[in-house]
Order: C-alpha cells, then sequence, then structure tokens
C-alpha cells in the first residue's frame, strides 16, 4: 500500500534528510587515501547523534553500522571495516536517519584521491542518471517512467543497471511501497501522486548487471568484478514538481 504524505510529514522527512545531507558533507572531506572505512562509519555516526538523529540502517535486519561502504566492485551493502581505502578507490556511501519518526536516506559514491577516468566516468554517468529520474517524479507519471528513465540513459552510455536491488517507498517506515526499480517499460506501475516520497536510488555497473552476495550475507559484489556506483536521493512528488529531500 502507497501511503501518501501530508505536507506536515513532508517536513518531517525533510528535517531527517538535512541531517543526511549534512553528514553527506562531513564525510566528503574525509574520504580519502589512507583511511578506514570504520572510521568514516564512526564520523557519522557521531555526527548524526549530535544532530539529534538515530541511525537508520544499525540495527536494520541485523546490519550492524551507521554506514554502508561499498568500495570499488562492491555495488551496495559494504560494512565498514579495518579496511583502508586506497589511491584510486571510489566508495559507494550509503546513510538513513530516523527523525521525530520519519526516515531520509541518500548515498553518493566519492573518490579516493585521484581516480580513474573510467571510474569518473562511471560516477558522472550514475549521478547524472538520478537526476534525470528525479525529473521524471512529476504527478501523471507513473512508477517505471522513473525506471525507464535510469536505464535508458545508463545503457546508452554502456554501462549496466543493476536489477536485484531497487529503490522504494520511504516515510515512517525505511522501506515503504512503491519499489523503485532502476529498468523497465515506461508507462507502467503505480502512477504518481502528490505526496508520495520514493528514495531513487541507480545502482550501476562498469560491466555486467550480474552479482554475488559475500559470506557476510550483506555485501553485494560485480560478478565480472567491474566497478559499480550509487547514487541516492529521498524525493517527495509535489505539485510544483519533484522536490529533493536530502540536501542541505
Amino acid at each position: 500500500m502507497i501511503i501518501l504524505k501530508s505536507p506536515q510529514e513532508i517536513a518531517k522527512i525533510r528535517a531527517a534528510g538535512k541531517i543526511v545531507a549534512g553528514a553527506i558533507e562531513e564525510l566528503k572531506t574525509r574520504v580519502r587515501p589512507g583511511i578506514k572505512t570504520k572510521e568514516l562509519d564512526r564520523i557519522a555516526e557521531e555526527f548524526i547523534h549530535k544532530k539529534g538523529g538515530i541511525p537508520a540502517f544499525k540495527g536494520y535486519r541485523g546490519y550492524p553500522n551507521t554506514l554502508c561502504i561499498s568500495v570499488n566492485e562492491e555495488i551496495v551493502h559494504g560494512i565498514p571495516s579495518d579496511r583502508v581505502l586506497e589511491e584510486g578507490d571510489i566508495a559507494g556511501i550509503d546513510l538513513g536517519v530516523l527523525l521525530d519518526g520519519y526516515y531520509g536516506d541518500a548515498a553518493l559514491t566519492l573518490p579516493a584521491g585521484t581516480i580513474s577516468s573510467q571510474a569518473k566516468r562511471l560516477m558522472e554517468t550514475t549521478e547524472a542518471a538520478l537526476y534525470k529520474a528525479i525529473d521524471a517524479a512529476v504527478i501523471g507519471n507513473r512508477v517505471s517512467d522513473i525506471a525507464h528513465t535510469i536505464q535508458s540513459y545508463v545503457e546508452g552510455a554502456g554501462y549496466s543497471v543493476v536489477r536485484e536491488f531497487v529503490g522504494h517507498g520511504i516515510g515512517r517506515s525505511l522501506h515503504e511501497d512503491p519499489p523503485v526499480p532502476n529498468f523497465g517499460e515506461p508507462g507502467q506501475g503505480p502512477q504518481l501522486r502528490e505526496g508520495m516520497v520514493l528514495a531513487i536510488e541507480p545502482m550501476v555497473n562498469a560491466g555486467r548487471s550480474d552479482l554475488f552476495v559475500l559470506e557476510n550475507g550483506w555485501t553485494a559484489v560485480t560478478k565480472d568484478r567491474s566497478l559499480s556506483a550509487h547514487f541516492e536521493h529521498t524525493v517527495a512528488v509535489t505539485k510544483n514538481g519533484p522536490l529533493i529531500l536530502t540536501v542541505l
């Protein structure tokens, strides 16, 4: 069941989203060669608590950390650890915040030092796909119009979209209806209505879309070990167009 949000509820999601955005800005200054991923996790958790929020992922279905940090060929759900980022790595960072009963959720992929032109293009394409998808989040369109926008842009650039993981509705729960895939034919699925709030999150592989999950039960990795990038925003569908809620 799709739950439409009132303007007051959207404002609460926006407040959670501002903490997400603030944590992301802090992490942008910290991602560099030589830092451990668990140190980034500590920084984010401290920031969220300082702002009065609760890390949304920690404890969710048993997940152990505040951040998901997915490096290079890792697609999503990488667990922070003693792993040290190296020059040329790319790190997908996904985080959520619970504040006053509502969730915000966002992700981005950051470079550690100087990265290859191939990695840079992958990241730029994935981020561009996100913003093109957000532009499609307007009243009267359908969920699959968002999905098709992502797929057509990504595949047009020579990359592949991940199919096993999708975006989602968000509000009082971290994951709500409707699912928001990154692929599909246009004109299908639920029609977008005022008050829908969606976490739109293209996950894009430089190679094939095939993946497998590591023995930890969480981390998804490209089967061909190609690089992967991930970008996400929480977006409200409004009468004035899409409103990004995970920005400062």
